[in-house]
């Protein structure tokens, strides 16, 4: 199944080369998790902050077993500090 997903600040720097902007589009498997699909992108999981699917807040204990869908857009954002 094909789902979508956006990595945001310093993260976009994990996407694949030739990635166009911060979105890519992936085959995974039918029974894929957030988990798996981040695997991908050999994220530390200390820079892992803020996750949702479809807009919803994903919360971190839920995130290796929460099932993705068809379709689904995964957005995945790092701590953010400023003032």
């Amino acid at each position: 199944m094909k789902v979508k997903v956006k990595l945001y600040a310093t993260l976009m720097g994990c996407l694949p080369p030739g990635t166009k902007g911060q979105e890519v589009a992936l085959d995974v498997s039918d029974d894929a998790c957030i988990g798996e699909v981040l695997d991908r992108f050999s994220l530390p999981e200390r820079m892992v902050h803020l996750v949702l699917v479809n807009g919803s807040f994903v919360a971190r204990e839920a995130r290796p077993t929460w099932r993705l869908k068809e379709g689904d857009h995964l957005a995945v954002w790092p701590p953010v500090a400023g003032g």
